[in-house]
C-alpha cells in the first residue's frame, strides 16, 4: 500500500505518531491516504515507548508497523501530521520526548514555514481530545510551523457522532469498539489532503500559491 511509506526521495509529508492500542496508528494510515490524494508522498513513522529502565529495553527497529522516526525524517519533511492518544489531556510522553531532542532544528529554523496538523484518539467521549491536540501544536508553533486544522466546510465535522474537531482529526474508541467510524475516516483523509495541498502551495519548488 502506497500510504505505508515512500522512500523515493523528493517532498513528503511526515505522519508521525505514537500508538499503544493501535487506533492512532489506524488514523495515521487514513491521514496518509489523504496526503497522497493531494499528490504528495506520505512517510509513516512512529516513536518508541519511553522506558523507566536505565538500559535500552526495546530493539532499534520495531517488530511490526512503521519504522522509528529519525531526526532527518523530521528535518527534511515538507509538512507534518502529528498523532498521539490522550494522556490526561496532553500528548503522550514518547512524542514529547522526541520533540525535546529537536533543539537544533529550532535553532536553525528547519521546520519554519512548513504546514502541520495534529490528530488524536481517546477512550472516552470527553477525554481531553481538544486539549491534547492543542498540546501537540505548542512545540510546532515554537518551530515556526504553519498550523492547520479541519474547516467546517467538511460536512462530516458538522454531523459526526464520534470523533472529529476543527483542531484536528480525532477518534473516540469507546464509540465503535476501537474501529474508526466513517466520519472519522472522512475527516482523517480530509486533514491529510489539506496538509498535502498546503505543502504543495508553500513549497519553494512549485508555482502554486495560497
Amino acid at each position: 500500500m502506497a500510504a505505508t511509506d515512500t522512500e523515493q526521495g523528493g517532498e513528503y509529508i511526515l505522519v508521525l505518531y505514537y500508538s499503544r492500542g493501535g487506533t492512532t496508528a489506524r488514523m495515521a494510515v487514513e491521514l496518509a491516504r489523504g496526503v497522497e490524494s493531494a499528490g504528495v508522498a506520505a512517510r509513516l513513522r512512529t516513536v518508541p515507548a519511553v522506558s523507566p529502565d536505565t538500559e535500552a529495553s526495546l530493539p532499534p527497529v520495531p517488530d511490526a508497523g512503521a519504522p522509528y522516526c529519525t531526526q532527518d525524517d523530521l528535518r527534511h519533511c515538507a509538512g507534518l501530521l502529528l498523532g498521539s492518544p490522550t494522556r490526561f489531556g496532553n500528548m503522550a510522553a514518547p512524542l514529547r520526548y522526541f520533540f525535546d531532542q529537536t533543539s537544533d532544528m529550532w535553532l536553525d529554523g528547519s521546520l519554519a514555514g512548513k504546514p502541520a496538523g495534529a490528530f488524536t484518539s481517546t477512550g472516552s467521549l470527553h477525554g481531553g481530545q481538544e486539549t491534547t491536540l492543542v498540546s501537540m501544536m505548542l512545540p510546532l508553533l515554537h518551530h515556526g510551523m504553519v498550523i492547520a486544522g479541519i474547516p467546517y466546510s467538511e460536512a462530516a465535522l458538522m454531523h459526526t457522532r464520534s470523533g472529529g474537531t476543527p483542531y484536528g482529526a480525532s477518534h473516540w474508541s469507546g464509540g465503535n469498539n476501537g474501529e474508526l467510524s466513517e466520519d472519522e475516516i472522512t475527516l482523517c483523509r480530509a486533514q491529510g489532503k489539506r496538509i498535502g495541498g498546503l505543502a504543495r502551495a508553500l513549497s519553494p519548488n512549485t508555482e502554486e500559491r495560497l
